[in-house]
């Protein structure tokens, strides 16, 4: 935990001893933090700007303000346009296709869920300084941390086969070899993370996010008319008719399963405590996720409107891969669209690819207790180091074998991304609910609220595609009858809970989850005020109290522990079927 300033200590002592019970004595058998790296504390030296430990001073002025966001610019901006990589083209391009620009309301929609899940864990990295599979370890259990890795681990695995066959698709666009593409890229990625330098590395990532902006003169080239984008965004519609739901809403599924992915939660809060963001810098931290929000959005949107303007009236065959969308775009805009989209195609396979391995190699880290920073180099962190390139030779071999089921893994991707998904954002609630963890930082009502729709929202898309993958298709009644059952059960809950604190503020008292958490935030701002709050860290983790789980949690996770286990078997049956021909 940082000294609090002498200014300060009076009131930071209170805020400290008034938010968690359990400072004095490390609880019975607790895991001790023997993970945090050292190499996490100190200057923040981003890729556009440094602020030192030791600068205390407000943030007044414009000037200063701003160099202080160009110093914190990097956790979020990487990790949205991160995520529009291999996947997200294939998906945005497919959608624009099949639909032209009558699915882009879906980017305006997915906004608010990314922003709240992507805001939880921010706050979760600066005020805790431990990562995300260290803090599902110790607050619920070796299994669902050691769960929680080692679906991160087969995930991101598959994910970054598809970021590097998106490399091979762009670089045979290009003219390219295969072979030395992938390989040339597979070193491009390792060496930019294996330097030592975490300023240097950021650098090298930010530069790959601006390379997404040349998905803006894709746009202009392509020219879709400006009304039928404006209609797009502002009026939903499923497109086809009844007869074509079950289509249509895989591929909405698809586009929430790229922009809103397991392996981001991970990475910006390892990432974010890598940089060595504090609470102090939290409202920066925001405006850097907004930033990438934007871009995000615009990339989307561009790529998806391009493809429209592109395939309009059914000009080519069904849609393929990516290569076919660059193919695409080269008969209609001419030979530089086909060209440029190769190129971001490029360039977002590398960032994603950046990305992916770095969560990975950190979640393992933290488990393991490794070193594992970017700050250090090569012989200071081995393992991190170790666990990073290997990631990235599987996943280059796999793609150069012959004869290798590429898009039998890519569906394999998407489905099990869908499956994991609401697993690892109930565990994120779960945390930001979490008095001993955050203390005055806890979710605030609002948010919890808004956080459960999306999760039961997420539950809901992940058994629609599970089931459409694991019996080949599903039907429109099908889908109409999990959703109706999902928001029934939806309905149930919140009326439980609402007689369960009804009767708790009867009795004067709110037991509830909310109410704690309210009751808990409004003690932590009294005893802290707004400036101390700033300095609240968590303790270490052996000395936070074990979590209390009622009845209704343990019943909660063991029903998603039998659900995850049932998709996720039946998953591995479909696709071994499917690979062997059946």
């Amino acid at each position: 935990m940082p000294p609090i300033p002498p200014s300060l200590a009076v009131k930071g002592a209170s805020a400290l001893t008034s938010t968690t019970s359990s400072l004095v004595t490390p609880r019975r058998g607790a895991v001790i933090d023997s993970a945090a790296d050292s190499a996490h504390g100190g200057d923040i030296r981003g890729a556009l700007g440094t602020i030192s430990v030791d600068d205390t001073a407000p943030r007044s002025g414009l000037s200063r303000r701003l160099k202080t966001l160009l110093a914190i610019v990097g956790p979020g901006l990487i990790v949205m346009v991160g995520d529009n990589d291999a996947g997200a083209f294939s998906t945005y391009g497919q959608a624009g296709q099949a639909y032209g620009t009558r699915l882009l309301w879906t980017f305006l929609l997915l906004i608010p869920v990314i922003y709240v899940n992507q805001e939880m864990v921010l706050r979760l990295g600066a005020v805790t300084g431990t990562g995300f599979a260290k803090l599902i370890l110790e607050r619920f259990g070796r299994f669902w941390g050691a769960f929680s890795v080692i679906d991160l681990f087969i995930l991101n695995a598959l994910t970054l086969v598809t970021e590097f066959i998106g490399i091979t698709l762009a670089a045979s666009y290009l003219g390219l070899p295969k072979i030395v593409a992938v390989v040339l890229a597979g070193l491009v990625i390792v060496l930019a993370a294996s330097t030592g330098s975490f300023r240097r590395f950021e650098r090298i990532a930010v530069a790959f996010c601006l390379g997404s902006l040349l998905l803006i003169p894709l746009y202009v080239l392509a020219h879709p008319p400006a009304a039928q984008m404006a209609r797009g965004f502002a009026i939903p519609s499923i497109p086809g008719g009844s007869g074509s739901l079950a289509t249509v809403m895989l591929l909405i599924i698809g586009i929430v399963g790229t922009t809103v992915a397991p392996w981001q939660l991970f990475f910006q809060q390892s990432y974010i405590i890598d940089k060595r963001i504090t609470p102090r810098f939290m409202r920066y931290e925001k405006v850097d996720l907004w930033i990438g929000i934007v871009v995000v959005v615009i990339g989307g949107a561009a790529l998806m409107g391009a493809t429209a303007a592109a395939f309009a009236g059914g000009r080519h065959a069904p849609f393929t891969d990516a290569g076919g969308l660059a193919a695409g775009l080269a008969g209609y805009a001419g030979h530089a669209a086909g060209a440029v989209f190769a190129v971001a195609l490029l360039d977002a396979s590398m960032l994603g690819a950046f990305a992916v391995s770095l969560s990975t190699a950190y979640a393992v880290g933290d488990m393991l207790g490794l070193k594992h920073s970017l700050h250090r180099g090569v012989r200071q962190a081995k393992g991190f180091y170790a666990m990073y390139a290997a990631l990235i030779a599987v996943a280059a071999t796999i793609v150069l074998i012959p004869g290798s089921p590429l898009g039998l893994l890519t569906e394999g991707v998407q489905v099990l991304a869908g499956v994991l998904l609401p697993s690892a954002t109930v565990f994120l609630l779960l945390l930001c609910n979490d008095r001993e963890v955050l203390g005055p930082w806890v979710n605030r009502r609002g948010t919890n609220v808004f956080a459960s729709i999306v999760v039961g929202i997420l539950v809901m898309l992940s058994v629609i595609l599970t089931i459409s993958v694991l019996f080949g298709r599903i039907s429109p009644g099908q889908i109409v009858a999990i959703m109706g059952s999902c928001a029934a059960a939806a309905v149930l809950t919140g009326v439980a809970l609402g007689v369960r604190s009804w009767f708790g503020r009867r009795s004067g008292r709110d037991d509830s989850a909310p109410g704690r958490v309210a009751a808990a935030r409004r003690g932590s701002a009294r005893a802290a005020g707004g400036t101390a709050k700033e300095h609240w860290r968590m303790p270490q983790l052996a000395m936070l109290a074990p979590v209390q789980m009622s009845a209704a949690r343990r019943i909660g996770m063991s029903a998603m522990w039998v659900y995850l286990g049932v998709a996720i078997v039946l998953v591995i049956v479909r696709v071994v079927e499917i690979a062997i021909g059946h």
